[in-house]
């Protein structure tokens, strides 16, 4: 009785190591080139906000590539997702950006945004356009956008500016987005002086 319970321990301990053999194998098959931790997902680093049963997703203002601008006068795409929480159908009727651009033009004029629908205005192509800018803008500023929708009302938020840069480069500008280099600060010059005029040589005397 004691041999057969010290085999079946035995039994059991071998079958416990084998399992435990197998884990790492398994999770290795798993986390080869497709496991799901190292899926490509997209950075969110918008502004997040509601007005009314609007529920405004990663909203952000696309600049030019890292080390350049968009300078004044051109024009910048904004990209945003939108979900309608409610019962009936909204629309955004427009939007603007004070200080930073003349207008936002929207393409159609409006977004319908059925109930209990996403609409995802994420580009590649933007579908809002900041025209006319009135000061360059780049990567790494914030600027307020404010949103008008038909039913939700207006709401203001303050939208990040992204560079076009990371995963963000197969986002396309608009047509008259014309990037420059960023205006670096060149280190002050200290005023000049005038070279003092070097004594007239002496006139060298004739030997005898």
């Amino acid at each position: 009785m004691i041999r057969r319970s010290a085999r079946t321990a035995l039994a059991r301990g071998l079958l416990i190591a084998a399992i435990a053999t197998l884990i790492p194998a398994v999770a290795g098959c798993e986390a080869g080139q497709n496991a799901p931790t190292l899926d490509f997902h997209q950075a969110s680093n918008g502004a997040y906000g509601s007005a009314g049963d609007i529920t405004i997703n990663n909203a952000y203002v696309l600049a030019a590539p890292v080390g350049s601008q968009l300078p004044a006068g051109s024009s910048a795409g904004l990209f945003v997702a939108f979900y309608n929480n409610g019962t009936a159908t909204d629309t955004l009727l427009g939007a603007s950006a004070p200080g930073t651009a003349a207008s936002v033009k929207v393409t159609g004029g409006t977004v319908a945004l059925p109930p209990s629908t996403s609409v995802n205005l994420t580009g590649p192509q933007p579908a809002i356009v900041l025209t006319g800018l009135i000061r360059p803008i780049s990567g790494g500023q914030t600027i307020p956008v404010v949103l008008n929708f038909q039913r939700a009302g207006v709401v203001t938020l303050m939208l990040p500016v992204e560079p076009q840069s990371y995963q963000y480069t197969t986002l396309a500008q608009p047509a008259t987005a014309t990037p420059t280099p960023s205006a670096a600060k060149s280190p002050s010059r200290k005023p000049t002086h005038s070279a003092k005029a070097s004594p007239s040589a002496s006139p060298s005397k004739s030997r005898p």
